[in-house]
């Protein structure tokens, strides 16, 4: 059943994990190297110049894990590794690693129970020349849902390259009269999502400009930017219904970028 909201907005986390390094295998192309896992549990956004610049990592990697039923588009994902490519320096490529994997069998998760999966199913780590990206696409809904407030999450930035979309959520906001197709709300919330990963807006990534929502944190103040604060909002369902393509990062962001390492 359809959520019946008046307001969508995109819930950010910021999760400062401490945790023991573990030796694993990272099923990369060194699979006997020993691997720091804390290194890819830090403060969201504080990887940015690692992800945008070639100065330590020349490639990366995004493993996309999906629940069982709930891929997502191709023309999303396709859409994301361009969005990627035109910000970033990696010289030796971009790889999607997709996967599915069984429900957990919640209908609502925490941030925490977000993480908990990751801790359990994430394949690849950092590697010497390779930053590794988790992308989670969950069945259920976010535990900060709440209909008091009219406020639904579409996704959520949580670790330094760590992010979970609710695509079941997303399946019920798309596709239908009056509503954008579902890739071009899988693209929208995906895209800003990475936003913070890369340190927008003031989120690790500094301000060249003041472009920082006040009434919204880390977010900017630019209307139209993919990074306002109400990109996904239902009130603007209707409007982005007649979009051909996702908001698109402002001049002042993109100087951000670029000032931190990026394209």
């Amino acid at each position: 059943m359809k959520y019946k909201i008046l307001i969508a907005i995109i819930l950010f986390v910021f999760i400062n994990a401490c945790s023991k390094d573990e030796p694993v295998n990272n099923n990369d192309d060194t699979p006997n190297n020993t691997i720091n896992k804390s290194l890819n549990r830090q403060a969201t956004g504080s990887s940015a110049n690692d992800l945008l610049s070639d100065d330590t990592f020349t490639n990366m990697i995004i493993e996309l894990v999906y629940v069982e039923g709930l891929e997502p588009t191709q023309t999303a994902i396709d859409n994301f590794v361009l969005f990627l490519t035109n910000r970033t320096y990696k010289p030796d490529g971009i790889i999607i690693e997709k996967r599915a994997i069984p429900s957990p069998g919640k209908d609502v998760y925490s941030i925490e129970d977000i993480a908990d999966i990751e801790k359990e199913q994430r394949k690849y780590y950092n590697t010497t020349d390779k930053i590794a990206v988790w992308a989670y696409f969950s069945d259920g809904k976010s535990d900060k849902d709440s209909e008091a407030n009219n406020t639904v999450v579409l996704g959520t930035a949580y670790w330094n390259t760590s992010f979970v979309i609710y695509e079941e959520t997303i399946k019920n906001l798309s596709n239908s009269p009056l509503e954008p197709s579902r890739s071009l709300l899988e693209t929208t919330v995906i895209n800003h999502e990475f936003g913070h990963i890369f340190g927008l807006t003031n989120l690790g990534t500094n301000l060249q400009s003041n472009h920082e929502d006040e009434d919204h944190p880390k977010h900017c103040n630019v209307e139209n930017c993919l990074m306002y604060w109400a990109t996904e909002s239902a009130v603007n369902i209707s409007n982005m219904a007649n979009m051909s393509s996702a908001p698109q990062l402002d001049s002042q962001c993109l100087a951000d970028l670029k000032a931190n390492g990026g394209k």
